[in-house]
């Protein structure tokens, strides 16, 4: 060291000081006693963090730096000194197979560089702490090694670096002793044996005492709990504490959480390939992408299947593709390593309420749930339900992805199918009757509020106390988020047989499903509630699920099977069930079917026959929809008066029933028709209502029509300026909901833009249905019909039809 000093050009000890206290890890004040008793000859035992220090304060590089402390450590290690009071080098081995998480380790590196970017940091001077939190197998460990790594090679936290695991989910060994692991890092902290204290508050005000002032790394990786990792967290703001835990550490005072989620595509692909191999992985690119999702991108399910390949060079990608499809948590495994243990270390974890509650996720079929959801499954209370739902997610086995709704990884979705089918309740199908039962209730309850009609005959069994919608936006939003998982369990209920409540869960979707017009795969749902109408020797139910399936059918254009289906409903209306409500109801349905197909004529036929029978009260709505429907084609027969009248007395009973939506869609029809008679005025006026009824119900897609007729009501009118401040509005409003209308709109504007007023008029408009994507859009009432509702004066769509039911 004195020879180092000569090369710095002898710096004085005072001069000295001054620079080592500027490099001390945490910066501080060091005495010139200090420093200058350190080049004392003959000296014992050095504090390793102030030769380093005094070190790099004589310009030293860092990998001389380096050296030096490797030397300082040797050499007390030969002179049995009890070792240098600095520790280094304690941090596992950084795998070559890290790979990704590119955002998680920036987050990392920067709270621990910079403790203000830290959430919920004040700036002050106070120990970083990053809990690395997920669920099993998500690479937690890795990660927390990497970014320890990461910033010792960039020279933080290079005086001091302590590790263990804390066995918080260990299949052999208990959790780790926090005790334990204090008296471990006092002797590595060079503490002797006979200096420890026996108590454990006593070891932890000393391991904070060694630490202090000290540049420290604490990796305490699968920590059990927060009282766990308390004691071991220094106190120095030099310090950074890395922690990962299957469970929530929120309870733990200071600690910022790192919610660690699965890989990429990406980054799954790529841990593929760096163990496997990149060859045998690009020659396979699609085996390797069914891998992945096998694996549920899981790292460690990835490492395993990969490592398992490596080890068969015989084998495609494809096999073990195949392999995973037959037989998923089996298959990922690698010599005595597998997945299930992993999983199975959380899950014996948990109270057996708890334990319940996971298995019964298994018997869910859809993507998500709520507490409610969670709570019919269950038979428990919501407000336990809910308690239930938190405590799996602070273990980290579910995952909550919007507020208030959850799901599960899939491969723990097929390990609670696989705990639910090991260890099954008093009655199998209990849980998903139970699950299909509230489904229907609370659906039929968001269809009263949609404008549904009640079930009246059909209401669900066992339904329990009423579920109400406080709005027409309630039920469709409610539905927007569940009808996914309404099809799902639909789906299981067939399967099981429950064929009762599988025609109602179809029955209870169908307003919900015109109203969006998501019809993709609907008619499947409406065949699965034909076969279990059949199945149950329920004749009513058949026809109702007949004329249905046809009102599906020829919304996307598939005629000769609406009319079969029609036709069908109409024989058992006629002959078994005498219904005429029933019957009217189905022709209408067939009118629709000929009406698509041009055959005016004898739509109106079949619309007049179906009023004549449905003259009772509860076929009002019914009623309406044929009235609303004949108008419609009245007026394309050009017979504007019988189409003014028959919307006029539709209007009026949609009034009456309170029926907003389809009040809306009467108005824009009659705002158009007043269009097509020239009449200006009153069109414009019918189009600012249809356009406020719109607003209330929070229909994007209905506003955004009304002000598309509005601008051609303008436009008519020779009001350009106008015109195109509307159609504006309308494009604005069809983007925010990602329409492909937005293109009708925007034609309208480039026309104005590009011709003579004179040449523009409503012949030049182009059918809206050249843009018609069904499902598209998002909050907005999506159906063929309310398309046409703001208008085309060559031809008006035929109307939606209301649900009708006996």
């Amino acid at each position: 060291m004195g020879e180092l000093r000569v090369w710095a050009g002898m710096p004085s000890y005072r001069v000295l000081a001054k620079r080592v206290g500027s490099v001390m890890r945490p910066p501080g004040a060091v005495s010139v006693s200090t420093v200058a008793d350190a080049f004392r000859v003959g000296r014992r035992r050095l504090d390793l963090d102030l030769v380093v220090a005094i070190v790099r304060a004589l310009g030293a590089e860092e990998v001389v730096v380096a050296r030096w402390r490797e030397a300082c450590v040797r050499v007390h290690s030969l002179a049995r000194t009890g070792g240098p009071v600095g520790v280094f080098g304690q941090l596992p081995t950084d795998l070559a197979t890290f790979t990704g998480r590119r955002e998680e380790l920036a987050r990392l590196i920067e709270a621990a560089t910079d403790p203000r970017s830290s959430e919920g940091s004040s700036g002050a001077n106070t120990v970083v702490i990053s809990a690395i939190e997920g669920m099993a197998g998500v690479g937690k460990t890795q990660l927390a090694i990497h970014a320890a790594h990461e910033l010792v090679r960039a020279g933080h936290f290079a005086d001091v670096q302590l590790h263990v695991n804390l066995r918080g989910f260990d299949p052999e060994r208990p959790p780790a002793d926090p005790s334990a692991v204090l008296d471990a890092f006092l002797r590595q902290l060079g503490v002797s044996a006979q200096q420890i204290p026996a108590s454990r508050d006593e070891r932890a005000a000393m391991y904070r005492d060694r630490l202090r002032q000290r540049s420290v790394l604490v990796l305490l990786d699968n920590a059990a709990d927060e009282d766990q990792v308390r004691d071991l967290i220094p106190a120095g703001p030099g310090c950074l504490v890395l922690v990962t835990s299957r469970r929530s550490l929120a309870g733990l005072d200071g600690a910022t959480p790192h919610l660690l989620g699965i890989f990429t595509d990406a980054e799954a692909v790529d841990l593929l390939a760096r163990i496997a191999g990149h060859d045998r992985v690009s020659a396979e690119p699609e085996a390797a992408k069914r891998i992945v999702q096998h694996c549920g991108h899981l790292p460690l399910a990835l490492g395993l299947v990969a490592a398992r390949l490596r080890s068969r060079p015989m084998w495609s990608l494809a096999d073990l593709a195949d392999r995973l499809e037959t037989g998923r948590l089996e298959a990922i495994r690698a010599g005595g390593r597998a997945l299930r243990p992993v999983f199975d270390l959380s899950y014996r974890g948990l109270a057996a309420p708890l334990q319940r509650v996971f298995r019964l996720l298994g018997h869910h079929p859809g993507p998500d749930f709520t507490a409610a959801l969670v709570a019919a499954l269950a038979d428990i209370p919501e407000n336990a339900a809910e308690e239930a739902i938190e405590r799996l997610q602070d273990e980290n086995l579910i995952r909550q992805h919007t507020p208030g709704r959850y799901e599960l990884h899939d491969l723990l979705r097929a390990y609670a199918a696989e705990l639910a089918g090991a260890d099954p309740e008093p009655d199998p199908v209990g849980p998903l009757a139970r699950l299909a039962t509230w489904a229907m209730a609370t659906g039929h309850a968001a269809a009263r509020a949609i404008g549904a009609p009640p079930l009246t005959g059909f209401l669900p069994e066992g339904s329990g106390g009423p579920i109400c919608f406080a709005s027409y936006e309630e039920g469709l939003t409610w539905f927007d988020q569940e009808w996914p998982n309404l099809t799902a369990i639909q789906g299981s209920a067939a399967r099981a047989g429950l064929n009762r409540l599988t025609w109602q869960l179809a029955l209870v979707q169908k307003e919900f499903r015109i109203v969006r017009y998501h019809l993709d795969g609907f008619p499947a749902v409406q065949q699965l509630a034909v076969t279990a109408a059949q199945a149950c020797g329920d004749q009513a139910a058949q026809a109702l699920m007949l004329a249905g399936l046809g009102s599906v059918y020829w919304r996307i254009d598939r005629l000769d099977e609406a009319e079969e289906s029609c036709l069908r409903a109409l024989q058992i209306y006629r002959t078994v069930v005498i219904n005429p409500t029933g019957e009217g109801s189905a022709l209408v349905d067939l009118g629709a079917v000929h009406t698509q197909r041009g055959n005016n004529e004898r739509a109106v036929a079949l619309f007049t026959q179906a009023l004549d029978l449905l003259q009772d009260d509860d076929a009002r709505r019914a009623r309406a929809t044929a009235l609303q429907n004949r108008g419609v084609i009245q007026q394309r027969l050009g017979r504007l008066p019988h189409a003014f009248a028959d919307t006029r007395q539709a209007l009026a009973i949609y009034q009456q029933l309170s029926d907003r939506h389809r009040e809306c869609l009467a108005v824009g029809n009659l705002a158009f028709f007043h269009l097509v008679d020239r009449d200006l005025d009153n069109a414009l006026d019918l189009y600012g209502e249809q356009e406020h009824l719109a607003l209330l119900l929070t229909d994007t897609l209905l506003q955004a029509d009304a002000l598309l007729g509005t601008g051609e009501t303008h436009a008519t009118a020779g009001h350009f300026d106008q015109a195109r401040h509307a159609w504006q509005q309308a494009l604005h409003l069809f983007q925010e909901i990602s329409h492909p209308k937005a293109a009708e709109a925007r034609q309208r504007l480039d026309t104005t833009e590009k011709e003579q007023p004179s040449t523009w008029t409503p012949t030049d408009w182009e059918d809206p249905r050249r843009h018609r994507k069904p499902g598209a859009g998002h909050n907005t009432t999506e159906n063929k019909q309310a398309e046409a509702q703001a208008g085309n004066p060559k031809r008006a769509e035929l109307p939606d039809r209301a649900g009708t039911r006996p």
